[in-house]
């Protein structure tokens, strides 16, 4: 590297981990496979690049993050005790797949299926040698200042639908005292579930009641970045179009699933003032707003064009021939020895894969990357305000989608990191420290999905979903508010684990999973079995109230339940109580100051 020049622009990585709770829900097809995929084939392979781009004096830099209920299940000692046996099968597998194409005579194979021997016994190592608590690897990281671990919704909540203010605020408090027991820190920024905002103003339910009770009138809501203010969340995300009025971007997950951007479409991608996507604003609005309030949240926008060369599963880098084919595996051990060879060629077609090429080809992805990152970035690179472009992707793209993914990460940080570009990695947080905001924007209300808007959780398919969740946000509500519960540890416990079931009802991974196809029975089946929970809870709630007691069924089905489905373990119910809100006054005077610049 010749010398360290300061920085003309910077590039932010946000990678969204985040997979809904399976533990004790299933192993295979669905369920407690998608969490051993993600740790051996994501988040593993990510330490991994991390602890050497570390020994190198290298930082990713980026914005990480775990989901709560993600790191509820990666400390959970069920996903402990199982993970190793998980990979002992992949190994085992490979191991017979070996000799199998040995005995057949395909040498090319059987190399592979080495290749997929080291890499699940360099899996099992790993997570041996953190014995097992994957989120101490990523704490050391993000401790050495290399990444900043944030949080997210609790249970990956899709905020502009839930129901009451309450519910809004309770996923968010839940997720910050979540992150606090496993970081051991206050987060600084939030990644918002599916890019999902809703500014404050009036808002109707939009479905009626599934229990029969009357449909409650409409009300003023607060705005996300009102709930996120509160709660001291300095940050958080959006998509383009929230912040640009120009023409649609594809959805990252049209992008994944095969869309291709038209001419037209990629040159609306390139507004005419290119730093509205290439600088952070405080939300305005009544409560963080500029006229005199006492501070608000920022936003970072997401940047289109590079995110379509990593979203892409046909024109992007994921789909380049040369690298590993996700669809096409060998049964039973499931490992893949195909490469995607092109776009459009069947499966029976497919070419063997050669892991040597495909990491050759990493290299030419990340620095066609790191030029586009720059061609992006080139109108305010001499700027006194240095610009920064957003790069948010779901975790799990790396690794598990595309295979190389971490690989492909791992060489954009060295290449930026060897070569004067004038380009630097950063996180958010170190962003806002060293520059001040843009102003105040006021955004309307929308998302990262399909056509920006709230259609992939709210359709025809899902809204018999929040039929039932708005009663039980209501209900709960109610129960918090009157605060009995507090008066013995029985009535603690019943009303902590209606909270649960509440947020686990309000995850958007059901909704998602329904709209897409991609397990809709199983996303169907989940929330139903909440939602019978939930009721059970209510019940349970209503023989306490009455006489002070549960019966021994009633206490048998409470322990039950409470083992399987016992996640957040100091989760507390006076968060949903009515006008819950926390501010953190040591920060009010700092953000009034940031406000002014």
């Amino acid at each position: 590297m010749k010398g360290t020049p300061k920085a003309s622009g910077f590039l932010t990585f946000t990678l969204h981990a985040h997979l809904p709770y399976v533990v004790n829900h299933g192993t295979w097809p669905h369920g407690m496979e998608w969490l051993h995929e993600a740790a051996a084939e994501t988040y593993l392979p990510l330490l991994r690049v991390l602890g050497r781009l570390e020994k190198d004096g290298i930082g990713l830099r980026c914005n990480l993050n775990l989901s709560p209920i993600l790191m509820e299940q990666l400390s959970h000692p069920v996903f402990i005790a199982e993970f190793p046996n998980y990979v002992m099968r992949k190994i085992v597998a490979a191991r017979e797949d070996e000799a199998f194409f040995a005995q057949s005579g395909e040498t090319h194979y059987a190399e592979t299926a080495r290749f997929w021997h080291k890499f699940f016994s360099d899996a099992l190592a790993d997570f041996q040698a953190l014995n097992g608590n994957i989120i101490a690897g990523f704490k050391h990281f993000h401790q050495a200042g290399l990444i900043e671990i944030i949080t997210c919704a609790a249970t990956h909540g899709y905020l502009p639908l839930l129901g009451t203010d309450e519910s809004v605020r309770a996923q968010i408090r839940t997720a910050i005292a979540t992150h606090i027991r496993h970081i051991g820190e206050h987060p600084k920024g939030i990644w918002v579930p599916e890019c999902g905002y809703r500014p404050s103003g009036f808002w109707n339910y939009p479905v009626a009641n599934a229990d029969g009770s009357p449909t409650p009138p409409g009300f003023d809501r607060i705005g996300v970045e009102q709930a996120l203010s509160e709660s001291s969340l300095d940050y958080f995300f959006v998509d383009t179009h929230l912040v640009e009025e120009s023409a649609r971007t594809p959805s990252p997950y049209e992008l994944r699933n095969g869309s291709v951007p038209t001419d037209e479409l990629i040159e609306a991608m390139t507004h005419r003032d290119y730093r509205h996507l290439y600088q952070p604003y405080y939300v305005d609005g009544p409560y963080g707003g500029s006229e005199g309030r006492s501070f608000a949240s920022t936003v970072f926008p997401r940047d289109p064009r590079t995110g379509v060369q990593v979203w892409s599963g046909d024109t992007g880098y994921p789909g380049d021939g040369d690298y590993v084919d996700f669809h096409k595996k060998r049964w039973p051990g499931g490992h893949r020895y195909w490469r995607v060879t092109g776009s459009k060629v069947d499966m029976g077609d497919k070419q063997p894969y050669y892991p040597q090429e495909a990491a050759a080809k990493v290299q030419s992805h990340a620095s066609h990357f790191v030029h586009l990152v720059h061609q992006a970035l080139a109108p305010g690179l001499a700027d006194a305000i240095p610009p920064i472009l957003c790069a948010p992707f779901d975790a799990e793209l790396f690794g598990h989608w595309w295979f190389e993914g971490p690989l492909w990460l791992e060489a954009v940080a060295r290449t930026l990191h060897d070569y004067p570009t004038g380009i630097e990695l950063i996180s958010c947080s170190d962003y806002l420290a060293r520059y001040p905001r843009a102003g105040f924007i006021a955004m309307h209300e929308g998302s990262w999905g399909a056509e920006g808007n709230n259609q992939v959780w709210m359709n025809s398919e899902t809204s018999w979903t929040y039929t039932h969740i708005y009663p039980a946000e209501l209900y709960t509500r109610e129960v918090c508010t009157a605060g009995k519960w507090r008066e013995t540890a029985l009535g603690t416990q019943i009303v902590q684990q209606l909270c649960r079931e509440l947020l686990l009802l309000e995850s958007s991974d059901w909704q998602f999973l329904i709209t897409t196809g991609a397990a809709r029975d199983y996303a169907e089946l989940r929330f139903l079995t909440h939602n019978d929970q939930f009721v059970e809870m209510k019940q349970m709630w209503q023989a306490y109230e009455a006489t002070g007691e549960l019966n021994e069924h009633q206490r048998t089905r409470l322990a039950a339940i409470n083992l399987r489905d016992g996640i957040f373990p100091d989760i507390d119910p006076s968060l949903w109580a009515t006008g819950a809100k926390e501010v953190r006054p040591e920060l009010t005077d700092q953000r009034s100051e940031h406000a002014k610049q």
